[in-house]
């Protein structure tokens, strides 16, 4: 009987690397965490720091950096992640190379309210503390903000961020009790009466083709008030 010992040969080779990759990822999987690398994605800014998250889930899980890797909670440890203010969400996952990583979303400010209290309010709609690491450069929300309540000031703040000409020149929002909008440019002294939020895309087209206009002919600095709240038009008041 021939033997193929050629064919042997690479059984046996193919059972060693088996064995090799098997023993080398219990070794792996078997070693205890000395950290997590961490990656933020969806904002440039950092609000919230690599060794911060690592602090917060030494905080909420003593056991995270004295257990092998195969021993970990992920899901949990996802958990622990989003419950921090500037986080929105968080994947916490093990890498090729069998190290812990994860991928952090922070949590993006539109707007600055400084009136009782003081925080951001961030693209969903949602109250946002500030943070000791970044300020952001958006717009101020002044005025009166009763409970909380920030759907008209998210609104006017929302369509500032997601308008070029708006997020370059507008840095203040102000509310009063009725809910009605103020707002205020950059280098210029005039206010902007918006009033309610009805009518607002026309009303900021309007805004916009009056500002080309008046700067066209170097009037910017006359005006006092600017008023948007009558339709089809724009009512100036001079100084």
């Amino acid at each position: 009987m021939h033997i193929n010992w050629n064919v042997i040969k690479s059984v046996l080779l193919l059972g060693l690397v088996v064995f090799l990759y098997a023993f080398s990822s219990h070794k792996n999987n078997s070693r205890m965490v000395s950290k997590v690398a961490v990656q933020f994605t969806g904002n440039e800014n950092v609000y919230i720091t690599s060794e911060m998250v690592n602090k917060l889930l030494i905080q909420n899980q003593e056991h995270l950096y004295i257990l092998p890797k195969d021993n970990l909670d992920l899901k949990e440890m996802e958990m622990v992640l989003e419950s921090d203010d500037m986080v929105k969400s968080a994947q916490v996952y093990l890498t090729v190379n069998g190290e812990v990583s994860a991928t952090v979303e922070q949590r993006r400010p539109i707007a600055r309210v400084q009136t009782a209290s003081i925080f951001y309010i961030d693209e969903d709609g949602l109250a946002m503390p500030l943070s000791p690491q970044h300020s952001a450069r958006v717009p101020l929300v002044t005025g009166i903000i009763e409970n909380e309540q920030l759907d008209a000031v998210y609104s006017m703040a929302l369509k500032i961020d997601q308008d070029p000409f708006l997020k370059t020149y507008i840095t203040e929002i102000h509310q009063n009790k009725t809910k009605e909008i103020r707002l205020k440019m950059r280098l210029l002294n005039f206010e902007i009466e918006v009033g309610s939020l009805d009518r607002l895309d026309e009303k900021m087209k309007n805004l916009k083709a009056f500002y080309q206009k008046a700067k066209k002919d170097k009037m910017l600095d006359i005006y006092k008030s600017v008023n948007l709240q009558f339709k089809n038009q724009v009512v100036c008041t001079k100084k």
